[in-house]
């Protein structure tokens, strides 16, 4: 079958597409900008990645029109006010209208449960995108609806884990009673692969979930559990929701909007509902909680983590054509270059940047990097609690602590920052090694800022006794620091 795969960039579209091609299928990834989309070289003979964007209706002229079915895996949590409403409405819309000039049969939408009457503003959205792209002529629309889905990488998961790997006693609002169905991402992968071209799944809308009922702070004991540690919940009804979010976003890596959705998401029950079962259609045993739980921490300590939440641009700080910025600018800049000269083997400084930032640290004054990270939050900025999605890859779009990946040349020996802290400017932070004529090389670190205005020139010049430390000994540490055998990432590590 050829497929259309939109939300190819996102947590579910990365999973999704190997599993499509592993099944003898053609693929055609809709990417806004494919210079931050990554396809992996064995996937490029059955792929084929198109340029558009659904709020950009003329831009939708270049997808195909003989595709047999489509995916539609585009959703935001990251918005939360009318705008972001009307844009998953417009961009259902404009789906729509393509798909009935397609000779699509079917296309698969996964969307949240909603079962409440009252619902949050992001089930209410899911809910009527739903409705828009059944309005298609002659495309079947099958509807997935998933509770909290659990696996490595999934926003659910990581802030689950961040607040019970850091708080060993919890204040928590009283919606942690409402109750949930958690489901594994290997079961959310099943489900979406089985539904694809089924007879009896054409038109039709499914709850998903897996077997455990839970309230939310059951799943936080049970991820307590499942590491060994003890915890102590405490639910209180005097934190209003903007309260709940602000303790959400600056205890875990989560964004402030991201936080605001999911804790406006927590009063409702996301419960499968009993009226007709997708097992009924497609048998299936779903792992439990606690199975799904280790399933992904065995991926963490593996270094398997294939997507993450944060792999998008969420912050608020960059737009969405940041792969813009891969050169650094050369005029109105401000900048600092360091150099130093090295003989050892080049690969092994390359694995040195290439580990930079997470559990491995900024190789100078850590300490510093932590203040400047708690900075950023408090001003409602990424911080560096995301870390990164593994401790020794990178690839372009990848976030790296506070900072985002644009070019990641292992072959050319060039790693390019730009960062999504919140700063009077624009700022960059480049490594490259180049060859010497004597057989030995050099690393060479450039970190670039663009001011804005007044404010953005005395930012930097207030921050150079500070650079003049930290730079220059960065790139004295990342040429001298010794490659260690590989360790098994810390518990707290962000993927």
């Amino acid at each position: 079958m050829k497929i259309l795969l939109t939300g190819a960039n996102g947590y579910i579209g990365r999973r999704l597409l190997p599993l499509l091609v592993e099944a003898g299928h053609e693929v055609v990834c809709l990417v806004r900008d494919p210079r931050r989309f990554e396809l992996p070289e064995r996937l490029h003979a059955q792929v084929q990645v198109v340029a558009a964007d659904l709020l950009q209706p003329a831009t939708l002229e270049a997808l195909p029109r003989d595709i047999d079915a489509a995916y539609y895996l585009v959703h935001s949590m990251s918005g939360h006010d009318q705008d972001f409403f009307r844009a998953e409405q417009l961009s259902a819309r404009h789906f729509t209208d393509y798909l009935d000039q397609t000779t699509a049969r079917q296309v698969i939408y996964l969307s949240g449960i909603a079962n409440d009457r009252a619902l949050s503003a992001h089930l209410r959205s899911r809910k009527s995108v739903e409705k828009v792209l059944q309005k298609a002529r002659h495309t079947a629309v099958t509807v997935l609806r998933a509770s909290i889905i659990i696996g490595s990488g999934s926003a659910s998961f990581e802030i689950i884990r961040d607040l019970v790997e850091k708080l060993p006693v919890m204040v928590t609002p009283r919606w942690l009673n409402s109750r949930c169905q958690p489901i594994g991402i290997r079961d959310v992968m099943h489900y979406l692969t089985a539904v694809l071209d089924h007879p009896d799944c054409l038109g039709e809308t499914f709850d998903i979930g897996g077997p455990d009922v839970l309230t939310y702070k059951q799943m936080l004991l049970g991820l307590a559990a499942e590491r060994g540690y003890r915890r102590y919940i405490v639910t209180v009804p005097v934190l209003t929701p903007r309260l709940s979010s602000w303790w959400l976003f600056l205890v875990t890596r989560t964004t402030f909007s991201l936080a605001q959705s999911l804790v406006e998401s927590l009063r409702n029950d996301t419960i499968v509902a009993t009226k007709r079962s997708i097992t009924q259609v497609l048998p299936h045993v779903c792992m439990s909680y606690a199975a799904a739980l280790a399933l992904a921490f065995t991926r963490i300590e593996q270094n398997e983590v294939i997507s993450s939440w944060s792999d998008a641009v969420s912050s608020g700080v960059m737009e969405q054509n940041y792969m813009d910025f891969v050169q650094v600018p050369q005029n109105g800049m401000l900048t600092d270059q360091q150099t130093l000269r090295f003989t050892r083997p080049p690969e092994e400084v390359l694995q040195n940047i290439w580990s930079i930032g997470g559990q491995r640290g900024w190789y100078k004054v850590d300490w510093l990097w932590r203040i400047r990270g708690l900075m950023d939050k408090a001003v409602g900025g990424v911080g560096l609690r995301r870390g990164r999605r593994s401790p020794t890859r990178l690839r372009p779009g990848d976030p790296l602590d506070f900072w985002r990946v644009l070019v990641a040349d292992r072959a050319g020996r060039r790693l390019l920052l730009y960062a999504e802290m919140k700063l009077p400017g624009e700022a960059w932070l480049q490594f490259r090694i180049v060859p010497n004529d004597d057989g030995s090389h050099t690393l060479e670190q450039l970190a670039a800022f663009r001011p804005r205005g007044l404010a953005g020139r005395l930012y930097w010049y207030s921050l150079v006794p500070f650079h003049f430390v930290i730079f220059k000994g960065m790139v004295e540490n990342i040429v001298h620091y010794e490659v260690a055998a590989p360790k098994t990432p810390l518990l707290a590590d962000p993927q």
